[in-house]
């Protein structure tokens, strides 16, 4: 349990295959930056690269100088390797529909 000085936050990564999810306490007024080092998630994970990789907070991107809340989810995210619109696009020019939640029906 963490004292009033501490809080408890999450910092999270996922692979295709895997995912880490760490909690850690941290003292008040730490960074998303501050609880991913803390986490230790690098030294799991040593392709991150902060300069690179972009975060959030709840799947709400985020700067690495964000004061984190007590239970925030810090999440380290990977590069995309597909840009969402040029795969709509190939998909309509395949006559593909696409169906709200990513589905594809074919015409």
């Amino acid at each position: 349990m963490p004292s009033q000085s501490e809080i408890t936050v999450e910092v999270a990564y996922a692979l295709p295959h895997e995912q880490l999810i760490v909690p850690i306490i941290v003292p008040v007024g730490s960074t998303a930056e501050n609880a991913i080092y803390a986490s230790g998630i690098m030294k799991k994970f040593p392709e991150i690269d902060l300069a690179v990789n972009k975060v959030g907070i709840f799947g709400k991107a985020t700067k690495l100088d964000t004061v984190l809340r007590h239970l925030d989810r810090v999440e380290i995210y990977r590069p995309l390797i597909a840009d969402p619109k040029e795969v709509r696009k190939q998909s309509a020019a395949d006559g593909k529909i696409m169906r709200k939640g990513g589905g594809i029906f074919l015409r």
